[in-house]
């Protein structure tokens, strides 16, 4: 069945007609230099000239509000994502070794003394948790790194699951960036426990976060309390003591930081359990996480343990 036409309401077709009708009378005017006999006619010339000027008024008040109002949505959007952009980015406030590399999926800083990262951060949006790239479980050596770096075999046997900190499943929508989630830089010694249980359920619920907010923002990594760690495999990765991770979902009505430390062991326990202050994590770990929000918003939120977003 074929499909009616829709109707124009276009603002600006009806005030290019009225103009068109305005220019034709005045073209009358100006070319016979005087109105056509008859009162009649002439009454009907002046009424429809005088309805024409004021539908043109009416018509640009209108298109002057709806440019206004335009104006003020795009510069609430420049505004809104300026303020977004990249927040999930930390910054080190202890200086330590690191060399930064930018995926397609994540932002990383790698400590080549450690053999694993300082931090991994990435932005997560609700387009990208309903991907359907398949996961790769192929660990690969990080090919920006300088040797020695940290590869699958450092691993095998040893207990330690390879702990993704930016997680596969949240790499779902590229196939370059699922690819680049099992680069061994993104990747942690972890308690095998941990990793398949209350680390993965946090990040189960980061996603269910993402999808009901819409973008949320998330930094991890591994935590050295001794001087001197575990190291395992031939290039002698360190096993961290704990791991840290800070989830922001930011909007301007009710923005909110969390914090999450785990142990690395064997544990189950509620996610609430391993909350704790954005703050405190950044005193153990000597970075700055979230600066780019307002100093305003984020000295309080980041100094709270909220209740826990529901998902």
């Amino acid at each position: 069945m074929a499909k009616k036409k829709k109707k124009s309401n276009s603002p600006i077709i009806g005030f290019l007609l009225l103009l068109l009708l305005i220019g034709g009378v005045l073209y009358f005017y100006d070319n016979t230099g005087n109105i056509p006999q008859g009162d009649k006619l002439k009454k009907e010339f002046t009424k429809a000239l005088d309805n024409a000027k004021e539908e043109a008024t009416e018509v640009s008040r209108q298109l002057t509000d709806k440019i206004g109002e335009l104006t003020i949505k795009a510069s609430d959007k420049v505004a809104s994502s300026s303020i977004s952009n990249k927040l999930e980015i930390p910054l080190m406030t202890i200086p330590k070794e690191e060399i930064k590399l930018t995926r397609t999926g994540y932002t990383l800083s790698y400590n080549p003394h450690f053999k694993t990262p300082n931090w991994v951060a990435w932005e997560l949006t609700r387009k990208e948790t309903t991907g359907n790239e398949d996961r790769k479980n192929k660990f690969i050596p990080d090919p920006d790194l300088p040797e020695p770096r940290a590869v699958h075999s450092d691993y095998t046997n040893t207990g330690y699951d390879r702990g993704h900190m930016a997680p596969a499943a949240d790499m779902k929508w590229s196939e370059k960036a699922m690819s680049e989630s099992f680069y061994m830089s993104n990747i942690c010694p972890q308690n095998q426990k941990l990793n398949r249980d209350d680390w993965g359920d946090l990040e189960d619920i980061c996603r269910r976060w993402a999808k009901k907010y819409g973008t949320i923002h998330i930094a991890c990594g591994p935590i050295y309390d001794k001087k001197y760690p575990k190291r395992i495999g031939r290039n002698k990765v360190a096993v961290p003591d704990r791991f840290y991770k800070v989830v922001l979902i930011y909007n301007r009505k009710k923005p909110i930081a969390m914090g999450f430390l785990f142990d690395n062991k064997a544990n189950h326990q509620a996610i609430q359990k391993y909350m704790v202050t954005v703050d405190s994590i950044e005193k153990i770990t000597g970075m700055d996480f979230f600066s780019k929000v307002p100093d305003e918003i984020e000295n309080r939120i980041e100094a709270i343990v909220p209740q826990l977003p529901s998902y």
